[in-house]
Parts: C-alpha cells; structure tokens; sequence
C-alpha cells in the first residue's frame, strides 16, 4: 500500500469532461487525517500507521470516548477522532505521529479501491437477496409465489445443505469496488470526486487506498 486516507461519503453529481462527456461521480470529504500512533516490528511485530478522523471537540469526545481511548490520544498530544484505523505502507520511517493526511495524497487519474459498508436493507427474501426468480403465478402453483420452494429430499440427506441461498438480513457488509479512477481532486476542501458508485449510504465512512490492479 502506497498511499490511503478515510472519508465520509457526501454523495454523486456529474462533472463535464474537456471533451463534453458527462461522467458520474462520488463525492468524498477526505480527510484530513491525523496519525495518532506509529508502529513498528521491534515494539508491535508489524509495520503499520495508526490514523484518525473526523475530529472530536473536547465535550463531545468525553461522552462518546472512554478513559482508555481519551488516554490513547493525549499520550499522542493529538485531538480526538471519531475513527481508527490502521494503514500498512511499504515504507513508513517517513510518518511520526501528528503528520497530517490530506486529499492531496491523490491526484486526477490514479486508480484506487474504495472500502465502504453497504446500505441495510433488513429482512428480505430471496428475491431481492439472491436475484431468484418467482414461482409460476398460473396453473395451480401457490399459494405463496415468493417463497424459497424445495429445501431438497425429505428422505436423504435429510437435511439442508450448508449454503442454501434463503432469506435473511441482506446488506450492512463489507464492500470493496476496485479499480475506480479519480475525476478531480480538490485540496482546499478536501474533496475527490471518484469516477462511479461508491459503497454506503451518504455520511457514511470509506476507505480510499490505491488500487491492487494497477
């Protein structure tokens, strides 16, 4: 991993290329991020940066941190974020805790792969979970036309196969789109507008690092 930052979610419009197509974009407020914690192989086995984000005021990190977690950020001397997360770089002697993260980390055309948690849908049946098709609504079948129908034998195996595709709670998972292309990147703002759908909801939270397909 080269370069990553997390980022809410702000939602999609359109941008104008220099040749007249309209293309589809996500908007994500990136950043900035704060690194709250350097590890390293001699004193945690592993190389990796500790970052956070969407930072906290002194209130409202008192009711939403405990005494642990307000502890972990004054050891650092940063302000308290909303969110952890660990960064594993190739080379990582360059960051020391209180470098800051920006959207300008990206530029216009890289690739990246973005990580978010996909919309909750609750309860839903195998339709609209697994893309099955209904029963026949004539001839006698039914009376339920939405229903799973055959669980498989009665008499051997007796049982239903681990796997069985039935209905449950569908969506709130983890989902990664890969190879998605950045349109603009604005430093000021701290926004990059990436080419396509982005998992989640608006206000939701995403993970921008680029892409392993490169």
């Amino acid at each position: 991993m080269k370069k990553a930052i997390l980022g809410t979610k702000v939602g999609m419009t359109q941008l104008f290329l220099e040749d007249g197509r309209v293309v589809p974009v996500t908007v994500v407020e990136a950043g900035p991020c704060t690194v709250t914690m350097v590890k390293t192989q001699a004193t945690d086995g592993y190389e990796a940066v500790q970052v956070g984000f969407g930072e906290l005021s002194e209130q409202r990190a008192k009711k939403l941190l405990n005494k642990p977690e307000l502890g972990h950020f004054a050891k650092a001397g940063v302000a308290p974020a909303r969110h952890l997360r660990e960064f594993r770089f190739e080379d990582i002697s360059a960051m020391n805790v209180g470098d800051i993260i920006k959207a300008d980390v990206f530029a216009e055309g890289d690739s990246v792969d973005v990580r978010g948690t996909s919309k909750g849908k609750g309860y839903a049946g195998i339709i609209k979970r697994w893309n099955a098709h209904s029963q026949e609504h004539t001839h006698g079948v039914g009376p339920v036309h939405r229903s799973v129908g055959s669980m498989g034998a009665n008499t051997d195996p007796s049982r239903v196969f681990p796997g069985k595709k039935m209905a449950g709670h569908l969506g709130c998972e983890q989902v990664t789109i890969q190879n998605l292309d950045i349109a603009k990147v604005d430093k000021e703002l701290n926004l990059i507008a990436i080419r396509g759908a982005v998992p989640g909801p608006k206000g939701g939270i995403v993970f921008i690092k680029n892409t392993v397909k490169a």
